[in-house]
């Protein structure tokens, strides 16, 4: 069985711009809230990750209850920070929970995911699960990266693949067929009787420095394999350098930077209107 890996959240949050605009962009979608007079809004932030994104949703909803969940001591830890009472009288706080297993004990007005759901292959089977919890006229939202066949994973995937590695690394580079593409997610949440948005959009992002796309990946995809090296600097290494040498090929460096496409996928799914829970 693999090693969950083990995340860096500084490293995460070298690319914080680029990673935020696709939830800024997911948030402009979501609906307004179905909170009743006298209750607060309640909000789920799965995979919350540095807490940076949930952040903002305070920035919305102001007066709201959100919890941020995530099953990395590491991001939980970096995200403790800032938790506490929010300027408009609501309540940010983080907990441990792991997405592949989270089932609400109590129902939400939204429960949103910001390029968490890539690492669950069962999530497709849990919408439902997080919808049943949703108050009437509550909104599941999501986004997840869809570049999974773009040279950046598909050389990740055969590097891990090769003779030198393969029985250290097997599957590590290799794990994201599970997700769907937009109208799939579309069918599904449809049939649980929602009123769903779902679309993507590829961000043609300009990467600056030294080696930016090894330093993009170093914070997400690549976790895996650095987990399972962890310990073997030398192995650790190497496989950068190979791995390096790959990308500079893939995506060379232009006059103003690494053009870097990435391709993202949205979902928001809102609950029809009826009597509260």
């Amino acid at each position: 069985m693999h090693r969950a890996p083990t995340w860096d959240p500084q490293q995460y949050l070298r690319h914080a711009s680029h990673r935020t605009r696709p939830f800024h962009d997911l948030l402009a979608r979501i609906p307004e809230l179905p909170a009743a007079a006298g209750r607060p809004a309640r909000i789920a932030d799965l995979g919350c990750g540095p807490g940076n994104v949930t952040a903002l949703l305070a920035d919305r909803w102001p007066d709201a209850h959100i919890t941020g969940l995530d099953s990395s001591t590491e991001m939980l830890a970096e995200a403790a920070s800032r938790q506490g009472p929010t300027a408009g009288g609501g309540r940010l706080d983080f907990a441990p929970a792991d997405a592949a297993d989270w089932v609400p004990d109590e129902p939400y007005d939204l429960i949103v995911s910001n390029a968490a759901l890539q690492w669950v292959p069962n999530h497709p089977d849990s919408l439902e699960t997080w919808v049943d919890a949703l108050h009437p006229g509550g909104t599941l939202a999501f986004q997840v990266p869809g570049n999974f066949t773009s040279p950046s994973h598909a050389i990740l995937g055969e590097l891990c693949d090769t003779p030198r590695w393969r029985e250290r690394l097997d599957g590590h580079g290799r794990r994201f067929v599970h997700i769907l593409d937009p109208a799939d997610y579309l069918e599904r949440l449809t049939g649980l009787g929602c009123d769903v948005d779902a679309w993507e959009t590829t961000y043609v992002q300009l990467l600056a420095g030294a080696d930016p796309v090894l330093d993009w990946v170093k914070g997400t995809a690549l976790r895996p394999v650095l987990t399972a090296l962890d310990g073997d600097d030398e192995a650790a290494e190497e496989f950068l350098g190979e791995y390096r040498d790959l990308l500079r090929k893939a995506y060379p460096t232009g006059p103003h930077g690494t053009v870097f496409p990435f391709r993202r996928i949205f979902v928001v799914a809102r609950t029809h209107p009826g009597n509260p829970k």
